[in-house]
């Protein structure tokens, strides 16, 4: 899963990396001694979402459902840019050193070790040569120094699946915040026009002043109207220069070197819903794997705990040759090995043994539950993003009813105004429920994109059907 964080050759370094360090360790099972307890909440196979039957058409490169070409473009550079991410892959690498460490606890140990002396004494000068080579090992009856590399080599799973986690939230975050620039975009550009129509407004009051047919009060009353709609385009002015600068920030750069133009929503493609969403995509969350592998971790680390109550067994050896002189350094009667075997049985150890013991078994029974509560809670975030879409569009749909209901009305207002048969009190309010209904819709807009983000998110990300995989095999038609 962690394929899109790192470059091309990072990617085909990194599983190799762990994979030499199970060959190492002599792990390619993988597996432990005990069983793994069932870490599956009580969800059915066949789970079918209430907020919607279906999914979204989804790809890896998800981003481009949008059909936005600068939002693809600040995706793709935060992928290979954002500081997190790049943080969040060092941390992996971190992860694999510690499982070489782990690993090595299982392969003996050999060092070589030279000496040569030279002293003189009553005239006599003597020499003394020595070359050595000595290994250790200790044998791994109980398993503990396995089931320490196993844990750290689920340690290093993890952090591939946390680095993915921190780049599908980084990536969503771009995606976010480049709808927050369109929405704020759209605002300002409404704010313009309803200066422009209160101005008309306006300029129709006060001739009507000058003809003595309107009073003070009524251009009063107005100026205060277009005083307000003016008021709202520094904040919205503000929100679209900080937006743009925490876009900066997401793709790696500093605000005065980017360049981000943004838009208009209504450039932007609204991803369709489709029949079938089934409920094994959420294994494919990264969240949801490195909480898998942490407690795959911990029960490594509980037999590690209990083996090492037991007693272990080294084995040293030293061998090599040692002379008075250089020439007969090689020579057969000038070696020498040792060999020597020593047991060591823990017998008081003031209760450290039985309490790491019962910290690692307390531990992976915590993260039995936290494995459980992520996979309901990445059920609860599909139905809620799922829940969302559904609503929005109903919402948005009613919203952009009563929007051309105030055009309407205030078009028909401005129109009698001009003509001098309605009364101000009617067109300030029309005026005002249109601006209100205008900005509505605008804000339901941007919700219902990021309620599609959300799902994306709550997905694990972009998936695509494999359509080799048949039905009678496959009956969830999910991609694996």
């Amino acid at each position: 899963m962690i394929g899109p964080v790192a470059s091309s050759r990072n990617r085909r370094r990194q599983p190799r990396r762990l994979a030499a360090i199970m060959v190492s360790a002599g792990l390619l099972s993988a597996c432990s001694d005990a069983p793994l307890p069932d870490l599956a909440p009580d969800v059915p196979k066949a789970y079918q979402w209430r907020g919607a039957g279906g999914t979204l058409p989804t790809k890896p490169d998800w981003w481009d459902s949008y059909r936005s070409s600068e939002l693809s473009r600040l995706v793709r550079a935060a992928d290979a840019q954002n500081l997190d991410i790049k943080a969040a892959v060092e941390r992996i690498y971190e992860a694999e050193a510690q499982a070489r460490i782990a690993g090595a606890s299982l392969l003996p140990t050999l060092d070589f070790s030279g000496d040569a002396s030279r002293a003189r004494s009553n005239g006599i000068e003597r020499g003394s040569f020595q070359t050595a080579l000595s290994a250790s090992y200790t044998l791994d009856f109980w398993g503990r120094n396995r089931a320490t590399t196993l844990a750290a080599v689920e340690s290093a799973r993890a952090s591939r699946f946390d680095a993915e986690t921190v780049r599908l939230s980084t990536l969503t975050s771009v995606a976010s915040a480049y709808f927050q620039l369109l929405a704020a975009q759209d605002r300002r550009a409404i704010a313009e026009r309803n200066v422009a129509a209160a101005t008309r407004v306006l300029t129709v009051i006060r001739q009507r002043l000058d003809a003595g047919t309107a009073t003070a009060l009524d251009v009063a009353q107005q100026e205060s109207v277009l005083a307000t709609q003016r008021a709202t385009v520094p904040p919205l002015d503000q929100t679209i220069e900080q937006t743009r600068a925490s876009l900066a920030v997401l793709i790696g750069r500093a605000p005065e070197r980017s360049l981000i133009r943004g838009g208009s929503m209504a450039a932007v493609r609204l991803p369709s819903i489709e029949p079938g969403l089934p409920a094994e995509l959420l294994v494919r969350r990264p969240d949801v794997a490195s909480a898998e592998a942490q407690f795959a971790a911990a029960h490594q680390d509980v037999l590690a705990a209990r083996a090492a109550f037991f007693p272990t067994l080294t084995l040293t050896a030293q061998g090599g040759y040692a002379s008075t002189a250089l020439t007969t350094l090689i020579r057969p009667d000038s070696a020498f090995y040792s060999l020597a075997a020593g047991l060591t049985q823990p017998v008081f150890e003031g209760g450290r043994l039985t309490g790491q013991k019962d910290y690692s078994e307390a531990r992976e029974r915590e993260l039995v539950q936290t494995y459980r509560k992520t996979v309901l809670t990445a059920l609860s975030d599909v139905e809620k993003a799922l829940v969302a879409i559904r609503q929005l569009a109903r919402q948005e749909r009613l919203q952009r009813e009563s929007l051309d209901a105030a055009q309407r009305a205030f078009q028909i207002a401005e129109q009698r105004l001009n003509e001098g048969t309605v009364d101000l009190v009617t067109v300030i309010n029309t005026q005002q429920t249109l601006f209100n209904a205008q900005d509505t819709v605008t804000q339901v807009r941007l919700q219902r994109l990021q309620a599609t983000i959300a799902l994306y998110q709550a997905l694990g990300g972009g998936w695509v059907r494999d359509p080799k995989v048949s039905a009678a095999a496959d009956p969830l038609g999910v991609a694996r």
